[in-house]
């Protein structure tokens, strides 16, 4: 996926980020909150539960505490959460927190995989953990359970065909996959979801409801009524490719396309404006949308529309529809 591979040098060695670094002190912060129905009336984009709220600012400021602790005894110590500079599943891995599971996740014995993870990293002369056994046996139920099969073996995910992935990549989603979204707007939790080591730990310890200010659901027709300064705002705290808001609008046409009812104005309106964008890319999905939705009567609006992502979406809709 690039994050963190794209530099494995720094990625993979802690004196990148501070020379002389003897340890790191790795945390895992759980995520996981109570199922929320998604609310009416309006066509709704899910999101994983990772981004209903900004979890790694909580964890940050949790590891700046015991970073600020190895300071005061004398030490020089750096926070790394979510910002490229360490793979954090090894660095997890290696601590001892948990196994690597057959979606690829780290799972932590008793707790499963709802957690974000960060390490503190110093040049304090701490001792080492060993790392755990796998704790997945025989137990495949994950594989089985992601939508476009992206896991091709135990531990092995093909990301050009994972959703969270997908919605987070540059350029044109492919077509093969775009059913398979459904209402997704940001990630996919279902290889977790059907994971026992996960409903054990739900079951065990329910998870706490969701708060005022977490946003599980997204209303698409108003990400698609927003300028780009506003998708930004609102949602900038996503991984946004290129931080170019048009995969925003991206995702919210297939998630419409999915969901939404053609016979709604309201999807037709918005539908219309898509198709006006000024952005191709926009557009292009504009057009698989508004073939899904039953409004191939507006497709007349890119007719002579000469950008190759817009053409080639017409050109791969049935003669019938176009």
């Amino acid at each position: 996926m690039q994050f963190t591979y794209r530099n494995p040098e720094r990625a993979t060695d802690p004196d990148r980020a501070l020379p002389g670094a003897q340890a790191l002190v790795v945390g895992a912060r759980r995520y996981k909150r109570a199922d929320v129905a998604p609310p009416t009336p309006g066509p709704m984009g899910s999101v994983a539960r990772y981004s209903w709220h900004d979890h790694y600012a909580d964890l940050r400021a949790a590891l700046s505490s015991i970073a600020d602790r190895v300071v005061a005894d004398g030490f020089t110590a750096r926070v790394l959460a979510d910002d490229n500079a360490l793979v954090d599943r090894e660095a997890a891995y290696r601590a001892g927190l948990g196994w690597y599971g057959k979606n690829t996740n780290l799972l932590l014995p008793g707790r499963g995989s709802w957690f974000v993870l960060g390490a503190v990293v110093t040049d304090a002369p701490l001792p080492t953990a060993a790392s755990l056994p796998d704790g997945c046996g025989t137990c495949d139920r994950c594989l089985p359970a992601c939508p476009t099969g992206a896991l091709i073996a135990p531990g092995v995910l093909d990301a050009r065909r994972c959703l969270a992935w997908l919605l987070q990549a540059p350029g044109v989603f492919p077509r093969q996959w775009r059913d398979a979204l459904g209402d997704r707007l940001y990630g996919c939790d279902d290889c977790q979801d059907a994971c026992p080591a996960n409903r054990l730990d739900e079951r065990r310890e329910p998870s706490p409801p969701a708060d005022a200010a977490d946003e599980p659901w997204v209303p698409l027709l108003e990400i698609l009524s927003c300028d780009e300064a506003t998708l930004l705002e609102r949602w900038g705290r996503w991984y946004i490719a290129e931080r170019r808001p048009a995969y925003l609008l991206r995702n919210a046409l297939l998630a419409l396309a999915n969901v939404g009812n053609g016979e709604d104005p309201a999807v037709a309106h918005a539908i219309t404006d898509a198709l006006g964008h000024p952005d191709g890319l926009v557009r292009a999905h504009a057009v698989w949308a508004a073939a899904r939705l039953g409004l191939t009567r507006l497709l007349h609006l890119v007719a002579d529309d000469a950008d190759p992502a817009v053409r080639d979406e017409l050109d791969a809709l049935p003669a019938a529809r176009r």
